[in-house]
């Protein structure tokens, strides 16, 4: 089950790269299926290294969120908050599940609605 997280985490990231799943709403449109909602009230800091650091800065400014890099010991912290809701719409069930699995695993509060 681990390995099939890991597999779907990658793929979210590899896609992320690519800029091929993230889609913004602030409304609701007629092609997007599911919503995903979701804030992180608090900062909340995270090491990363070498291109994991910069595809999550990347990521994390797509998504709304405040952040602050800094560098230190041959690795990057990277913190971020998002203080109020914001909301993804995404095309299918699955991709809303990958994107509300990712958030929680970066400790934001999610809702997905259908």
């Amino acid at each position: 089950m681990l390995n099939v997280r890991i597999l779907a985490v990658v793929a979210l990231v590899a896609s992320i790269a690519m800029g091929g799943m993230l889609v913004h709403a602030t409304e609701p449109n007629a092609a997007a299926q599911e919503l995903v909602e979701y804030r992180l009230e608090k900062w909340k800091t995270t090491h990363a290294e070498g291109d994991q650091g910069e595809k999550l800065v990347e990521t994390l400014k797509k998504l709304r969120c405040e952040v602050k890099v800094s560098d230190h010991g041959g690795h990057t912290d990277v913190n971020y908050r998002c203080q109020k809701w914001q909301q993804l719409a995404l095309k299918s069930h699955k991709e809303a599940h990958q994107w509300e699995a990712w958030l929680k695993k970066y400790g934001f509060e999610t809702k997905h609605a259908h």
